[in-house]
């Protein structure tokens, strides 16, 4: 297993086995993360769904400008790769 997830409340801390790099992911990176882990490359209406269902973030409270940040952080840590 490549990262390790270390959970505290709604944000959390990763390590990366294959960098040693650790990384904090506050609530909206972690609900990403845990999405793009669970579903490999979602489409942006997968992603948007998903958090609705299983963080009960919903989808208006979010700018697609916050997504799309906080995944092209994801994926420069190497965390994810770009849905």
């Amino acid at each position: 297993m490549r990262f390790q997830l270390k959970q505290y409340d709604s944000e959390a801390v990763v390590f990366d086995t294959a960098s040693g790099d650790t990384h904090y992911l506050a609530p909206l990176a972690l609900a990403l993360f845990q999405t793009c882990c669970a579903f490999p490359h979602p489409s942006r209406d997968d992603i948007m769904s998903q958090l609705a269902e299983r963080h009960a973030i919903e989808p208006d409270f979010l700018s697609d400008a916050q997504v799309d940040k906080t995944l092209n952080e994801l994926c420069k840590l190497e965390l994810i790769d770009r849905p």
